[in-house]
């Protein structure tokens, strides 16, 4: 049987504002933070998941759980970026993304792992993911 080829990660543009950056015009570091976050909400609702309905029906959210970020250069006011969101690995309770900051030039600015737990908010405990909601790549 023929290999299939693999899915491009997934990917969300981000403009630099002011709001993000330091007094010298480079963005802060949390502001990352936010990007990638958005990115992968993004990328949960382009598979369809609701999170807010997901997280009504089911008690149930995804959290941080660990983060390795490699600092490779800095964006700039106004840079025009592209976040990626891809998916490592899948556990029974979590989920390991690669993620990258990228320019438009292709220069990648950051490099990051980031494991995501699926918590039970109400006992705020590791809870499995449940099997009807299939996260692999977003079309």
């Amino acid at each position: 049987m023929p290999e299939l080829a693999p899915k491009p990660p997934f990917r969300w543009k981000v403009r630099v504002y002011w709001e993000d950056t330091d007094a010298g015009g480079v963005v802060y570091h949390a502001g990352y933070l936010r990007f990638m976050e958005r990115a992968r909400s993004e990328w949960m609702r382009a598979l369809g998941v609701d999170q807010m309905a997901f997280k009504q029906a089911t008690g149930l959210a995804f959290m941080v759980r660990d983060m390795h970020i490699d600092f490779l250069k800095p964006a700039l006011l106004d840079d025009e970026l592209s976040v990626t969101v891809e998916v490592k690995e899948q556990r029974a309770a979590s989920i390991l993304f690669t993620q990258t900051i990228t320019k438009n030039d292709g220069s990648c600015l950051i490099r990051a792992s980031v494991r995501v737990a699926c918590v039970d908010l109400q006992r705020m405990r590791p809870a499995l993911i449940p099997a009807d909601l299939i996260l692999q790549h977003a079309p």
